[in-house]
């Protein structure tokens, strides 16, 4: 299963943690515009695909259709701007997807490493050490007094950006948001939508990263987001401590928002994803038994557009859509209702042979 359907640590509020590195090829110009040096740069790391290893594959942007392309933005692993206006652009990517780098965005290389869950430390670890391996096979421009050089000189130093996505729906209702956010805002950190700057928050996921890269060790970065998230996980289960005191509103809110994604027989894009926001909160809260992590992060992934469609195998309008993602959810939802239901006659049939034994 790949790592975005998958829960870690702290996955009740971090739903996932990412390390990307910004990196440049010293025989190269940065941010390259010439289509021939950006063939060079491509073929260049094409030709050492397998010299790097991790069960990387190279794969053209302009070979894949757009739903591919925005599938994966949706899973997080392209930017939206890299997919819709990168002609020129490549990726390489493992079959897990926890590995995902983007070839020719404004720098040479976006090396970026994915978990479930919060796994600041574990992901560095594995960042560096693939990054050391293609430093090794490829070189980077570097310099003894800056580090790694970008073609943003905000990027230089570490190259660094450490990110982690976190689900804040009590202190979105709450109205707490923006007070917590303005706190650790002194913090040095960037708090955006799902989908990085100008990107709106969509069933109440933001991504909190770095905004110093230079003079300062990837260390300290990471103990810094660390802290940062820490402080929200603790803020964001206060908030729902403070909504379980009213036991019969919170509940209404969780079972109408798990009524409606059961019922519906079309539904949005916007709605469905703050539905399931708080479906969510009800099933880390252990408040709504009907569904697990893994279905919960299936609805997730599955009600967004293009992989709704990958999921389902054609293309549709918008408003067929709508319609296909009430459908998907039904799908989903039943398919976890089917095996409680199996689950359940099993113990009763264990039982009423059980009772038989005993009688004969």
């Amino acid at each position: 299963m790949n790592w975005y359907l998958q829960s870690g640590k702290e996955s009740d509020v971090v739903t996932s943690t990412r390390i990307r590195f910004a990196r440049n090829l010293p025989e190269f110009k940065f941010n390259l515009k010439n289509k021939n040096e950006i063939e060079k740069l491509k073929n260049k790391i094409k030709e050492n695909v397998y010299a790097i290893g991790y069960g990387l594959k190279y794969l053209e942007l302009k070979d894949m259709d757009d739903i591919t392309k925005m599938s994966l933005v949706e899973k997080n692993l392209i930017s939206p701007e890299y997919a819709i206006h990168n002609e020129n652009g490549a990726i390489l990517i493992n079959d897990e997807e926890n590995i995902c780098i983007m070839i020719n965005d404004e720098d040479h290389l976006k090396i970026q490493v994915f978990s479930s869950g919060l796994e600041l430390e574990n992901t560095l670890n594995y960042a560096i050490e693939l990054d050391q391996k293609i430093e090794e096979v490829l070189g980077y421009a570097t310099s003894k007094k800056y580090g790694y050089l970008t073609s943003l000189p905000t990027n230089c130093g570490t190259g660094l950006k450490a990110s982690v996505m976190v689900h804040l729906p009590a202190l979105t209702i709450t109205k707490n948001i923006n007070k917590v956010f303005y706190t650790i805002n002194n913090f040095g950190v960037n708090i955006v939508g799902a989908y990085g700057e100008n990107s709106k928050e969509l069933g109440d996921v933001f991504q909190i990263s770095n905004k110093r890269t230079l003079g300062v060790t990837e260390q300290e970065i990471i103990e810094n987001i660390k802290v940062v998230t820490e402080k929200l996980i603790e803020q964001e289960r206060k908030a729902r401590k403070f909504l379980a005191k009213d036991t019969i509103n919170l509940e209404d809110t969780i079972y109408r928002s798990y009524g409606l994604l059961s019922n519906c027989r079309k539904i949005s894009l916007e709605e469905a994803q703050k539905l399931i926001s708080n479906v969510k909160m009800g099933t880390d809260l252990g408040l709504l038994p009907e569904l697990n992590d893994s279905k919960v992060q299936q609805l997730v992934l599955y009600t967004k557009p293009a992989n709704m469609q990958k999921y389902l195998g054609e293309q549709y309008e918008a408003l067929e859509r709508d319609i296909k993602r009430a459908d998907v959810i039904k799908k989903i939802i039943n398919e976890i209702f089917f095996l409680i239901c199996k689950y359940s006659s099993i113990k009763l049939l264990t039982r009423a042979c059980s009772t038989f034994d005993i009688l004969l």
